[in-house]
């Protein structure tokens, strides 16, 4: 009798177990019909809609351009950038300069030293002292000449040793200007050995070749001052796209290094000559933003577009398109949950949208998902 309730009891459980797991069967293909249904069509549950920040939209009209693709830097005009060198031979005394600091225009930038600067000062004063006498006896043999008390031959001695002289002291005015030592304040109390090299232009500190106690040529670089405040675009674009480039056309600029931040510009000159080794022409342009241009620094890469044509073609965003093998899909909207996976072809890209070529395919009110594709068609 205990045997008999025991098999009962055995036949029970096995029915409860063999209905739960046709209970779970079954709730796992309603689960998979309930997220797709056939292998074009995709059910999205309003929670699912919610909970993955999806979103619609349909296809508008958008702007794409036709650009031409350049690589330049940043650079500055020639006479924004000097090269200093000292003007007479002469050792490095002082240089107190680190790259990188600001200039006013005549500001001092070392100093060098040379004995023979005393030399040039005392025949300046030589020279000077002399021009008095001898303008003196100039004048005084030009009135004896025309009265007839002294012979040409003096007279033009006089004249010849005057003139000579004058462009001597000139000569050394002028030397002496260049020293940035004052000929009009010199005297034999304030010779000096040691001049100041100035500089040219207000800027920044770029380059520094001089050290102290280097000995400096005439013709030796000493430090580089470079003035940013007329920074500019300068882009190479290929020969074949010289027809194609107008001045005040936008130009759309990125860093190396920071391709998502476009900085804007304009074209300002086309250079007519070509580079013979790379075929390629010099482009130069302006930014709009005038404060931009302190971000930067000369020499740093860029890459550019230069805008040259614009046109309004029927688009979506790129989130809404999903390329499988060589094909482009969409997701179309049918009802409320259902969602069909649709082929289309594609064009251009630009600023986050995709130009679609087969619009008439699609009505005025077709909705897309246009948010969250990619992982739904992929999967």
């Amino acid at each position: 009798m205990k045997l008999k309730h025991y098999l009962k009891f055995i036949a029970f459980i096995f029915i409860i177990m063999l209905a739960s797991c046709n209970s779970k069967e079954k709730s796992e293909t309603t689960n998979a019909e309930a997220i797709v249904e056939t292998p074009d069509v995709i059910t999205i549950t309003e929670n699912q809609f919610t909970s993955g920040n999806m979103e619609l939209g349909k296809i508008t009209l958008q702007e794409f351009n036709t650009v031409v693709k350049a690589n330049g830097m940043f650079a500055v005009p020639p006479e924004n950038q000097a090269d200093v060198s000292a003007y007479f031979a002469g050792y490095v005394k002082d240089i107190f300069l680190l790259p990188g600091d600001v200039l006013k225009k005549g500001q001092v930038l070392f100093t060098i030293e040379n004995p023979e600067y005393l030399q040039m000062q005392q025949d300046f004063l030589e020279s000077k002292g002399r021009l008095n006498y001898l303008k003196s006896d100039y004048e005084r043999q030009k009135e004896l000449l025309v009265d007839n008390i002294t012979s040409k031959k003096n007279f033009l001695k006089a004249e010849s040793e005057y003139t000579v002289t004058l462009s001597q002291f000139q000569y050394l005015k002028k030397t002496l200007e260049l020293m940035q030592i004052n000929p009009n304040t010199l005297t034999g109390d304030n010779l000096r050995s040691v001049i100041s090299v100035l500089s040219p232009i207000a800027g920044y500190v770029t380059h520094i070749n001089a050290k102290k106690g280097m000995y400096l040529n005439p013709s030796d670089i000493a430090v580089t001052v470079t003035n940013t405040d007329n920074l500019h675009i300068e882009l190479k674009i290929f020969e074949k796209d010289l027809p194609k480039i107008k001045a005040e056309q936008p130009i759309h600029i990125r860093l190396q290094n920071d391709a998502e931040h476009v900085y804007k510009g304009k074209v300002h000159l086309i250079n007519r000559t070509i580079n013979e080794q790379e075929r390629t022409i010099d482009i130069h342009g302006d930014l709009d933003n005038e404060e931009e241009a302190k971000l930067f620094a000369p020499g740093m890469y860029i890459e550019g577009e230069i805008l040259t044509s614009s046109s309004k073609h029927a688009a979506l965003p790129m989130e809404a398109i999903a390329a499988i093998d060589n094909d482009f899909f969409v997701l179309v909207k049918e009802n409320q949950t259902t969602y069909k996976k649709t082929v289309v072809d594609i064009g251009e890209t630009n600023n986050g949208f995709t130009e679609i070529l087969n619009p008439e395919d699609f009505s005025a009110d077709t909705e897309f998902l246009i948010k969250g594709v990619f992982n739904l068609i992929s999967d």
